[in-house]
């Protein structure tokens, strides 16, 4: 799919891959909202790339399709959305007090999974009702999501963020056959340890022991890089129904 002239929507566009993802769009000429917590910079992000900014929690289900409704009705369409959206806790299955929360497991899948499935649902109905942009490939959209090479290689303590994340992992491919006579892609990004949140800013030396295990190279990844691998995916319309690793070959030790 050509980016230039295209309606994207990027939640949680106020930091990190969300950020980096929103700004490269708009520079690829696209028309571009983001979407992220109320206490974010999102309104001045927006201001400075060139996008449009609208205030949502995505656990607050109703209320996010509420948002989306309307970021997609300033924009004038849908054709690209991605989610950056989510978090995790440290919390093993049981403790010295007790069994994993409940309700923090809950929650962790509430932000991670639930939420990024009902903005997938509710963009690709979107999309659905919209003509192809390319007749010849009939394309109607592209939907990205974010899960974490924790999905594949959960370490002490992440038993409900990688719960969260391998099913973002694995619902790429049945989502995909579910929308595909439909011209619509859906893939996602498991990304390693990136330079984004707590990870931003940390010493050259933390940074080297958190990716001893890398290939190469051995460093923090950058939210750039995330957002080139967005575009790469938009722009290829052979890659579908997968959970595409951005690792610099690490694999996850069990901590």
């Amino acid at each position: 799919m050509e980016i230039s002239g295209k309606k994207a929507i990027v939640v949680g566009g106020a930091s990190g891959f969300g950020r980096s993802t929103a700004e490269t769009l708009v520079k690829r000429g696209a028309s571009v909202a983001i979407l992220d917590r109320p206490q974010s910079e999102g309104k001045d992000v927006a201001a400075e790339i060139g996008a449009s900014f609208f205030e949502v929690d995505v656990t607050d289900f109703a209320g996010t399709e509420t948002v989306l409704n309307e970021a997609i009705e300033a924009l004038g369409g849908l054709h690209i959305i991605v989610t950056t959206a989510g978090g995790g806790i440290g919390e093993r299955t049981i403790k010295k007090d007790g069994p994993h929360s409940l309700d923090s497991f809950r929650q962790t899948v509430d932000l991670n999974l639930i939420g990024s499935f009902n903005i997938s649902r509710l963009a690709a109905w979107q999309m659905s009702k919209q003509e192809p942009v390319d007749d010849e490939a009939e394309e109607r959209g592209v939907i990205i999501n974010t899960a974490s090479i924790a999905a594949f290689e959960g370490q002490i303590g992440q038993v409900a963020y990688t719960a969260s994340k391998a099913a973002i992992a694995g619902m790429c491919l049945t989502m995909a056959r579910d929308l595909g006579s439909l011209g619509i892609r859906v893939l996602a990004i498991a990304p390693s340890l990136f330079a984004t949140g707590l990870t931003k800013g940390i010493p050259d030396e933390f940074a080297t022991a958190l990716t001893k295990d890398a290939a190469f190279p051995k460093r923090l990844g950058k939210p750039e890089e995330y957002a080139k691998l967005v575009t790469a995916i938009v722009d290829n319309p052979m890659l579908n129904g997968q959970c595409i690793r951005l690792d610099a070959g690490q694999r996850f030790a069990p901590k």
